[in-house]
């Protein structure tokens, strides 16, 4: 009896351990730039699109490689079928129910099929103009171009690509550069912030500024990495992630997290997606004015941008909730 009780026991631990591994299979996103940058680069070399796009776009659109959609169909770009493919399909829910995912025999061929759809859709023509280290225009033109319909993708990329040094990965002996730097990173997340930071860096009074250069990484609590802007602190939220499941890990409320930013009813966050983990503030602590719109900003995203409230951003442009803010715009954020 006691042999046929330890038998059984074998097996369920057996059955359950491909469970636990699964569990423990998630990619962190050093580990998927290490695999993927090579492919990356030899892409920039081909097409000239920039390394850190690449990169960044893998990165956001799979989860770094931990999204089903990746898992199940090896697409790390989020590209849709188009009347002209002709490979496997995949269905998802996206931007709506059950739309139509390109499915790769490999990661790699992901890769391939990416740089092949920027360089063959003429809507992408422009963004080949710049060069391969100008990272920002090519992620605001991306979105311009129509990529993504989240209004802060361009910001999204520049943050990924900023805070995981991508940029390195554009330049000559790029994957020399970036495993250099890698190396040196200190443990203390801390040590670096003299030298990588600009935040309440002098700005002249009539100037505007970029959002994505005043963001400092600045510790890590429960798996999630802790930012701050404008003295205020923010995480990123994971795929599925809900205000109820954030609000578990940093003992708060979701009803307080929403208030938090600027959201009401049953609002969830999306993956990528800027979270304040407490109260923005009124106005821009820093030294600077404005900050100069973007394409299809709010005055939600300006406040999500730099840790300041929406109503306040409305107030002080007087802007109606919700209103599209042109682009160029030198919009007030004191």
């Amino acid at each position: 009896m006691n042999i046929y009780k330890k038998a059984i026991s074998a097996l369920f631990l057996f059955a359950t351990l491909p469970l636990v591994s699964a569990a423990q299979l998630r990619i962190t996103k050093e580990e998927y730039i290490d695999r993927y940058k090579a492919i990356a680069v030899a892409q920039m070399e081909r097409y000239g699109i920039p390394a850190s796009i690449t990169m960044a776009q893998g990165l956001l659109e799979s989860d770094a490689g931990n999204s089903w959609l990746s898992r199940e169909s090896n697409n790390h770009f989020g590209i849709k079928c188009k009347t002209n493919w002709t490979g496997r399909k995949i269905y998802y829910d996206d931007d709506a129910k059950g739309e139509c995912f390109r499915c790769y025999p490999s990661v790699e061929a992901s890769y391939h099929d990416h740089a092949e759809f920027l360089d063959s859709q003429p809507r992408y023509d422009s963004l080949f103009a710049y060069s391969s280290t100008d990272y920002k225009s090519w992620a605001r033109g991306l979105k311009a171009a129509g990529y993504a319909t989240a209004p802060d993708y361009a910001q999204r990329l520049i943050r990924i690509i900023e805070e995981n040094q991508l940029y390195l990965l554009d330049r000559e002996d790029g994957m020399k550069r970036y495993d250099e730097a890698r190396s040196l990173t200190s443990t203390d997340p801390l040590d670096w912030l003299p030298d990588q930071s600009t935040v309440e860096r002098a700005a002249a009074a009539d100037s505007g500024i970029d959002p994505d250069q005043y963001r400092v990484t600045i510790n890590a609590h429960n798996g999630y990495n802790v930012y701050m802007t404008n003295g205020v602190h923010y995480v990123l939220a994971k795929e599925n992630d809900t205000f109820e499941n954030i609000g578990r890990r940093f003992r708060l409320s979701a009803r307080n997290l929403r208030r938090f930013n600027d959201l009401r009813g049953k609002a969830q966050p999306v993956t990528g997606e800027v979270v304040y983990i407490e109260r923005k503030k009124k106005r821009w602590e820093g030294n600077a004015l404005v900050h100069t719109a973007r394409e299809g900003e709010t005055a939600y995203a300006v406040g999500q941008s730099y840790g300041i409230r929406t109503r306040s951003i409305e107030r002080l442009n007087r802007l109606r909730p919700g209103e599209v803010i042109e682009k160029g715009r030198q919009v007030r954020i004191r």
